[in-house]
């Protein structure tokens, strides 16, 4: 895929995302896509990352949820784009507190679909406009901090020493 075509499946992404619309936010993954998410988990398959869209994000984020992509980059089968994303929260304990983030997005590409989806925000600057107190802030921040670690990719890259990069660079 190149970058144009991208542009195009960020739209449907993005418009289905903001819609709330589970099914047309699937259907930018292969049957067997996995849509990695730093606050409701992993999820494989287009029934568990339309169920993920409608009844976890949907349901936290209320209808003035907005996620735009910008500065999308194609090469291949692997493709990134920085975004913005805002919300008002639906949480009760949260309720109408506003909040806006960015993030940088990774897309693992497989015959013009998302095979595997994730992403790197900092949930810290989330948590503070929610206003999440600070020792629970800790516990999650903790948490996110192990589950880098035991990723698969994260425990190749501490085995390797320095100057010895996977790719050859």
């Amino acid at each position: 895929m190149k970058t144009p075509e991208f542009r195009e499946l960020l739209k449907r992404f993005s418009n289905a995302a903001e819609s709330g619309d589970g099914e047309a936010f699937a259907a930018c993954f292969t049957e067997d896509g996995i849509y990695h998410d730093y606050v409701y988990g992993d999820h494989k398959g287009r029934a568990e990352i339309a169920d993920m869209m409608e009844n976890q994000f949907h349901r936290d984020a209320g209808d003035d949820y907005r996620w735009e992509m910008f500065d999308p980059i194609c090469e291949g089968d692997i493709a990134y784009a920085w975004s913005l994303s805002s919300f008002t929260s639906t949480v009760p304990e949260f309720a109408g507190q506003k909040v806006v983030i960015d993030g940088m997005s990774r897309f693992e590409l497989r015959d013009g679909l998302i095979a595997d989806y994730r992403e790197s925000v900092n949930g810290g600057v989330a948590m503070a406009q929610l206003g999440v107190q600070p020792e629970r802030m800790a516990k999650v921040c903790a948490k996110w901090a192990r589950m880098l670690i035991e990723q698969p990719e994260t425990q190749e890259y501490l085995a390797r020493s320095k100057g010895s990069r996977k790719d050859g660079q």
